[in-house]
């Protein structure tokens, strides 16, 4: 090393090749950061704007309002229930028939209601209920809004005077909300039930007093309000992302495809973000 490379503070300089590799790799990884960081901006500031229109508009036209979130509800909710009985006769043979078999074979049958709080109640019964529901009502609702705003009807309303956000949005938000909240208390006790009936079918020494006795002791105050809190929540974020993707911006009408792909991805993640929150609540909490 000679004296002059000793005394200059600076690091010596990567070669050309080097540097564009550098800048091309941080190219490259900055962009999608970026994409991420602006639809979030965007999807909290459409949250907001709708979160406003409930709360300074919520009582104008109730009439009509209310027509419309029963509408969602009947959609999102009541014609699913078919679909959930199914989910629940599953789950119950899945989890809870094969949990009370193995804990009743291994001696531990006493932790049965441990387990299926941990399981059903905290976690997979909220979860699998938004999932259901975003794919078998959240691209319908991109596709529905997003051909609405590209063939200028979003604009008509907006001509007529009427809030777009107060009547597409709102209506929407309170529906899932209510619909995910009602489809996941309706499958969980579904998969109580029917889990029992598996185990009974298979001889396990359980009775249904028993039973049921040890979930209402592993039942907590915390996990009534978390269930309503998460499930409204995992609505309302199927309900803005949606609505996001098919409103927030003009669409053509090759634009709705990838729109709701990309509406499909981003609903997940905020529901899995969602459901990240109250794991830190029931760990603060424990």
């Amino acid at each position: 090393m000679t004296v002059s490379e000793a005394m200059d503070p600076l690091p010596p300089q990567p070669s050309g090749r080097s540097a564009f590799e550098g800048s091309f790799s941080l190219v490259v990884l900055g962009r999608p950061l970026i994409r991420a960081a602006r639809t979030a901006r965007g999807l909290l500031a459409f949250a907001l704007i709708t979160l406003g229109v409930l709360w300074t508009r919520g009582g104008r036209a109730p009439a009509l309002v209310g027509r419309l979130v029963r509408q969602q509800v009947v959609r999102a909710g009541v014609k699913l229930l078919p679909l959930f009985l199914f989910l629940a006769l599953a789950l119950g043979f899945l989890v809870i028939g094969q949990t009370v078999a193995w804990l009743s074979r291994l001696g531990a049958i006493d932790y049965l209601g441990t387990v299926m709080v941990l399981v059903m109640v905290r976690e997979l019964g909220p979860l699998l209920t938004a999932l259901v529901v975003l794919t078998r009502v959240g691209t319908a609702l991109v596709v529905e809004l997003g051909t609405a705003r590209a063939l200028g009807e979003v604009e008509a309303l907006e001509a007529l005077g009427i809030d777009p956000v107060h009547y597409l949005v709102v209506p929407r938000v309170v529906g899932l909300a209510l619909s995910v909240l009602a489809l996941t208390v309706y499958l969980l006790l579904g998969t109580i039930l029917s889990g029992y009936l598996w185990a009974f079918l298979q001889d396990v020494p359980l009775t249904p007093g028993e039973y049921f006795r040890q979930l209402a002791a592993s039942l907590r105050w915390l996990d009534f309000v978390v269930l309503a809190l998460k499930t409204a929540g995992f609505g309302t974020v199927l309900a803005v992302v949606t609505c996001y993707h098919g409103l927030a911006r003009p669409l053509r009408l090759d634009d709705v495809a990838p729109a709701t792909v990309r509406a499909m991805g981003q609903a997940l993640v905020g529901c899995v973000l969602w459901d990240a929150l109250f794991l830190v609540v029931y760990l603060v909490g424990a």
